[in-house]
């Protein structure tokens, strides 16, 4: 088996349970966003100095961002076929982030400033991290709008996840930089 299949020599990928698109189309736009986000995020998991808490639940918000992904690559009409927590988002898994960040608030408190990111090498990727799940939700709510995903959680979990990644970078800083 050979690591290029050239299927998608012509500008076409496959979807989820079938179908081809475009790969300008909004789906592999969205997916791929997400896909951009995981692989940041795993510069984070692999900081040395990063607690192994930290690194569990790094791993477990990217593995939830695998099933984003599964999701945004279904065509509308095979939505039937996702299954909660394996490929389509859950209300638990939204409700997790919501807890991390609860907890987050309560340890540290919120700055009542503009914070400047990159006091330290792991609050800054968390800080581009963050960056980058607000790109992806920006394409995920075209998906949403364009495809009217009605009943899709996409678009609150990566809103959810990117107020996650925004305290966890205050958490990995001693002092937080105001922007004046």
């Amino acid at each position: 088996m050979k690591i290029y299949t050239k299927k998608g020599d012509k500008g076409e990928t496959a979807l989820l349970y079938g179908g081809i698109v475009s790969k300008d189309n909004i789906a592999p736009e969205a997916y791929g966003s997400v896909d951009e986000l995981v692989a940041a995020m795993g510069l984070i998991r692999a900081e040395s100095k990063l607690p192994d808490e930290a690194k569990d639940t790094i791993l477990r918000i990217q593995r939830e961002l695998f099933i984003v992904s599964a999701e945004l690559a279904t065509d509308k009409s095979k939505r039937d076929r996702l299954i909660e927590g394996e490929t389509l988002i859950t209300d638990e898994m939204i409700k997790n982030l919501e807890k991390d960040i609860d907890y987050l608030t309560k340890k540290n408190g919120l700055p009542d400033f503009f914070v400047v990111p990159g006091e330290n090498i792991i609050s800054a990727k968390f800080d581009w991290s963050r960056v980058i799940a607000r790109k992806a939700e920006r394409k995920c709510v075209t998906w949403y709008k364009t495809l009217d995903m009605k009943d899709s959680k996409v678009v609150i979990y990566l809103n959810r996840l990117s107020d996650f990644l925004w305290m966890m970078a205050r958490d990995f800083e001693k002092d937080w930089t105001p922007s004046n």
